[in-house]
């Protein structure tokens, strides 16, 4: 055999190898590109056994302005580890009805997460919205009727932080009021989102909220604690809040 022969028939060896080797080392591969997405447990179109329209997954339920933003948040989270919250916020539109599997598994996905909103909100809320067919509808119409991004509701804020007194609770207690109202506030912030920052403007807005943060939580600490807040007050760096 030549030595040409011999190096094509090597090379054709070699190749055969290699692709036998990849089809035994990415099966998993394979199976992921064939699965169907409602078998996939990554898929958003994939309903675990578990899901059903009968959860409540938050422990207070929507009542009105009052409660609007912690609630909201928390649906957020609870959705999101459901992996649904491309119904939520509408990035994943309906599908054509042409495409059936896909089409009504958008509508019983979709319905799904409806039902856990209804099952969120007051009883006076959920006849508002019992009779919209999109999640992404139902979450837009609730976010406008009752978070208020006005004066009043960042002023009753303020002050429910300046009328804000540790009395007769514990440290732990008095903080975690405190901290409420703090993240509360945070939604009515504007914030830079587009993580091109280069003077350190950011971060330095950032360590002023954090020390009015601190100042806010020593001011109003019983007179029990002043040789503390006075030693804390010293301090520079000043610690973290927490």
């Amino acid at each position: 055999m030549s030595s040409d022969n011999r190096t094509n028939q090597g090379t054709q060896d070699e190749s055969t190898i290699q692709t036998a080797i990849g089809d035994v080392q990415s099966p998993s591969l394979q199976i992921s590109a064939s699965r169907n997405p409602l078998e996939d447990p990554a898929n958003p179109y994939y309903l675990h056994h578990g899901d059903n329209p009968g959860h409540t997954l938050v422990s207070q339920p929507l009542t009105g302005q009052d409660n609007y933003v912690a609630w909201s948040k928390a649906m957020q989270l609870a959705i999101s580890v459901k992996n649904k919250i491309g119904f939520l916020d509408g990035s994943i539109p309906k599908p054509s009805p042409s495409d059936l599997i896909l089409y009504n598994a958008w509508i019983g996905n979709n319905n799904i997460v409806i039902s856990w909103i209804l099952n969120s909100v007051s009883k006076e809320i959920s006849s508002s919205i019992l009779y919209d067919e999109s999640t992404s509808t139902i979450w837009n119409d609730l976010k406008i009727r009752f978070h208020q991004r006005n004066g009043p509701h960042v002023y009753n804020l303020r002050k429910d932080l300046m009328n804000l007194r540790q009395d007769n609770q514990t440290v732990s207690m008095y903080f975690t009021r405190l901290k409420t109202i703090w993240e509360e506030l945070t939604n009515f912030r504007p914030s830079c989102t587009c993580n091109g920052c280069t003077c350190g403007g950011v971060k330095r807005l950032q360590d002023h909220y954090h020390m009015e943060h601190i100042m806010s939580f020593l001011m109003v600490l019983s007179d029990s604690y002043s040789q503390v807040r006075g030693s804390i007050l010293l301090m520079d760096p000043l610690p973290e809040i927490s």
